[in-house]
């Protein structure tokens, strides 16, 4: 007898519809697919060999869709040079054909409990426009010389064939450099470790300028499904950060900014990212009241900042929680228009007013926009959108986005509801996420999910400690309903 059929396939495949999502290729896409026989040619006109040099990547465990590489070149004065390879996406993936329709309309991959939903066809994205292991790929690479004090003191943008020596993982690359395990597969030879040993310092300069500024350490967890042996859901478990995902991550803050700083010294509209100052700051302010912080009156991000600090060092196990609560309270980036004489808003939370998103095209539609637009400013060609495009895309691809994460909530919702589903009437720990006139929502660990409050909300405030206890769960809807058990006096 064969297996049964997985719910959550089906359950992801309506829910992406029900969002305006595509979770399939158009007959189309497919063929045009079929007629791409291999990768883009790596040489031509401006494009530099960049393939001798010792680049890696670093990225998940099962990831293949690998947007970017590294490599760093340390010079005089305690200066190094981080060059920062972008897979050439646009290189196979034109403007307007059937691919980049689909691409256009989901603006993003999806990644949800019963698989993934991939912006381009993994033809492309986990091979033909993937910079893997072994292979030789064209790039955007954005070229920084950081000083000795994490300052960006010049940088440079050009294309370049480069070629991928070592394909790491976050966790094995992390367990190295924190000195608790030998050095991973493909991280064997010296030249290698050291590479990485010199771009995690840099790494960690330029994490400080920008805490300097206001920069907000943040530990947004977002649950990961975990399978058995038999390929059966068995739990929800939080991703937890590392100091390999903060090196990728402040590399890509950086090459961000330097792209977003060349758009504006082209006078060349583009999209940003921004994250507007929280309308709820009065919350935040509560919030760090609670635990004998006063924070000032109006939005401060290094003084927040110093908050966080404070509370991660004084109750580490407490952090991850009041980090949840301010990510809630601090809202959802948008992208937004930049065009010569205004100025977008910065991102609050990253403390940068000059900042885009240009290094995962494989994954999302707004960066290889940032590539179309950059790749014709390089080859001096008028931009391949007009401004009322882009404000159109600024408007949709934040609209995509925020259907992208309610599906991949709806889906990890109903995979939570599959294993609470026998444990009606237990009872957990839980702090509210939520709270409006539309609900109160709270969440919980083991399975890490989030679920309503359908008795004894009232009062509950993002933020709050709460005892719950399940009353329902529903596979098929998604549907997770707690009570608020009394409050001890």
């Amino acid at each position: 007898m064969s297996a049964p059929a997985n719910p959550l396939v089906a359950i992801a495949h309506e829910a992406m519809l029900q969002r305006g999502l595509l979770p399939d290729f158009s007959a189309e896409a497919l063929a045009e697919i079929d007629r791409i026989a291999r990768a883009a040619p790596v040489t031509g006109p401006g494009i530099r060999d960049l393939r001798a040099l010792p680049w890696v990547s670093i990225d998940n465990d099962d990831s293949r869709d690998l947007d970017q590489l590294s490599v760093a070149m340390p010079g005089a004065g305690g200066a190094v040079r981080i060059l920062v390879a972008i897979a050439d996406v646009d290189a196979l993936v034109r403007k307007d054909s059937a691919v980049d329709n689909h691409a256009w309309t989901n603006t993003t991959s999806v990644y949800t409990p019963a698989g993934m939903f991939p912006m381009l066809p993994e033809k492309l994205s986990t091979d033909l426009t993937s910079l893997g292991e072994g292979q030789d790929r064209l790039a955007v690479v954005t070229d920084m010389t950081i000083a000795a004090d994490g300052s960006v003191s010049a940088s440079e943008l050009y294309r370049a064939a480069v070629h991928n020596r070592a394909k790491l993982a976050y966790n094995g690359v992390a367990s190295w450099l924190d000195g608790v395990a030998p050095a991973p597969a493909g991280l064997e030879s010296p030249e290698l470790q050291e590479q990485l040993r010199v771009q995690d310092r840099v790494a960690q300069a330029l994490r400080r300028v920008r805490q300097a500024a206001g920069a907000l350490q943040l530990e947004a967890t977002e649950a990961r499904a975990m399978f058995d042996d038999d390929g059966a859901l068995c739990d929800l478990l939080p991703d937890t950060r590392n100091c390999a995902m903060d090196l990728i991550e402040d590399f890509m803050i950086a090459t961000n900014g330097v792209t977003a700083r060349f758009f504006a010294g082209k006078g060349q509209p583009s999209l940003r990212r921004v994250l507007p100052i929280p309308k709820r700051w009065d919350r935040i302010v509560a919030l760090a009241a609670e635990t004998g912080y006063r924070l000032p009156a109006k939005p401060d991000a290094v003084a927040l900042d110093a908050f966080l600090g404070k509370t991660r060092q004084a109750d580490p196990e407490r952090f991850p929680d009041v980090s949840l609560s301010v990510i809630k309270l601090l809202g959802r980036g948008e992208y937004a228009l930049e065009v010569p004489g205004r100025t977008a808003e910065g991102h609050f939370a990253l403390a940068v007013r000059e900042y885009t998103h240009s290094t995962a095209p494989n994954r999302r539609f707004p960066d290889l926009v940032a590539q179309r637009l950059l790749k014709a400013a390089l080859d001096g060609q008028p931009p391949p959108y007009t401004i009322d495009e882009l404000a159109t895309l600024a408007r949709h691809c934040t609209e995509q986005e925020d259907n992208a994460a309610k599906v991949e909530r709806r889906v990890r919702k109903s995979a939570a509801a599959m294993l609470l589903a026998p444990r009606i009437g237990a009872r957990f720990d839980a702090i509210v996420t939520g709270a409006s006139e539309k609900g109160t929502w709270v969440r919980i660990s083991r399975p890490t999910t989030e679920g309503r409050v359908v008795r004894r909300f009232e009062g509950l405030d993002v933020g709050d400690h709460v005892r719950v206890e399940l009353v329902h769960a529903d596979v098929a809807r998604g549907f997770i309903d707690f009570a608020a058990l009394p409050r001890k006096s």
